[in-house]
């Protein structure tokens, strides 16, 4: 195992206890330090939060609420801005489902060219191992397979590299994250390098640069020779139609119910109504369905250990710790054994999980599935209609919306 669990330990009380202690500088010190490097180590001026973010073992809204205890929201903009970043492009994707959908859809094909194309595998195999002999890159490569965890700027210095110095394609380097980062979000994240591409805002690639690189390391690289002056020529495809968000409600009171925890939500408070009785309980870890290699086993003991924390934190309310399942098939059989007649659950945004919970909906002779959406979930995914500029506009009403029992 690496570092990753001893970095970030996989509880409520360590995610708690960081954001404790970061809140009361998340205003000037976040703001004058961002985008200077940092490690999982010494995180310096960020918050580190960002693994617990992505599994909802504190929620954005915990995570708003704690910095405005202590700044106003001009004070804290930064930091805001960043933290509604991911409630933007979870917004956007949801709106656009069908994005994910062709990444995955790409990963299928790029695996198999990995696999016939010797170059191709060379070069990967390469990057994925740190052996390209571009310093930053390598060490970067390095860290993240050790930690779990890459400073934000260095995510973009690095998508860069990957995809317009070394010429890979993005959704290799996306996938190389997704089975890395303890906080791999599939939209912040598939969006994010697309960015990166010039393909999500179109024509309007990250190009990484020495000058950067040196001064936001503080010296640490003072030069880095070799880096593509110009983008790589990526196809950028129309983006799809804006599709309705898919339906959400509250449960029936009367039924006998269980809930379903998964990794994108492991404080589920809102989906555990108190007018609903929750007789039973079950893990849903869809994780490895997202690639189609094998995912980081820092990740997958990450995830698995937080829902037991979830489970053994709601043990009052849900009952003893349930089994884990990985699929719709397995969720079905769990339900119709235990009895249940509803299942609740919190509501995913696009990714493994939403995937596994829409095929279950497909299923007849399954018990009902009930999706509970956050309510800043609610209030912001149809505000990213267009660039997060426009949707920036809407923060004060985001802020002045929040709930504080969330």
């Amino acid at each position: 195992m690496t570092q990753a669990l001893t970095l970030f330990p996989p509880s409520r009380a360590a995610a708690l206890e960081r954001l404790q202690d970061f809140s009361p500088k998340a205003g000037q010190d976040y703001g004058e330090g961002r985008n200077y490097y940092s490690s999982a180590n010494d995180p310096g001026a960020v918050s580190a939060l960002s693994p617990y973010l992505r599994s909802g073992v504190v929620s954005q809204t915990e995570v708003l609420n704690a910095v405005l205890a202590h700044h106003s929201a001009k004070a804290a903009d930064r930091f805001i801005t960043e933290v509604l970043w991911r409630s933007y492009w979870q917004g956007w994707l949801a709106l656009r489902p069908s994005v994910w959908d062709a990444y995955q859809t790409d990963l299928k094909r790029l695996f198999n060219e990995v696999q016939t194309q010797s170059g191709l595998r060379q070069r990967w195999e390469a990057a994925c191992l740190g052996q390209t002999g571009i310093a930053p890159f390598d060490d970067w490569a390095s860290e993240l397979a050790t930690t779990g965890y890459l400073h934000n700027h260095t995510r973009m210095w690095f998508a860069s590299i990957w995809v317009h110095t070394l010429g890979l394609p993005w959704q290799l380097g996306a996938d190389f994250f997704l089975r890395h980062l303890l906080d791999g979000c599939p939209a912040s994240n598939t969006l994010g390098w697309k960015w990166v591409a010039g393909i999500q805002t179109i024509g309007k690639p990250y190009m990484a640069t020495a000058e950067n690189i040196t001064k936001f390391t503080d010296g640490t690289y003072p030069t880095v020779p070799g880096l593509a002056q110009t983008p790589a020529d990526i196809p950028a495809l129309p983006h799809p139609e804006r599709q309705p968000l898919w339906e959400t409600r509250r449960p029936d009171p009367s039924l006998r119910s269980a809930l379903v925890l998964h990794e994108d939500d492991l404080n589920p408070l809102y989906a555990a109504a108190s007018d609903i009785s929750l007789k039973d309980n079950v893990c849903l870890i869809p994780t490895a369905s997202q690639t189609p290699w094998q995912m980081a086993p820092h990740v997958v003991a990450f995830r698995k250990r937080a829902l037991a924390d979830a489970q053994s934190r709601l043990g009052n309310r849900i009952g003893e710790a349930g089994q884990s399942v990985n699929d719709a098939d397995g969720l079905a059989i769990w339900a119709r054994q235990s009895g249940v007649k509803q299942l609740v659950t919190a509501d995913a945004p696009v990714g493994p999980t939403k995937t596994v919970l829409d095929a279950y909906d497909k299923l007849t002779d399954a018990p009902p599935l009930v999706r509970i959406r956050a309510p800043l979930n609610a209030a912001a995914w149809p505000l990213a209609t267009a660039g997060f500029f426009k949707f920036r506009k809407h923060i004060p009403d985001l802020l002045a919306g929040l709930d504080p029992n969330v």
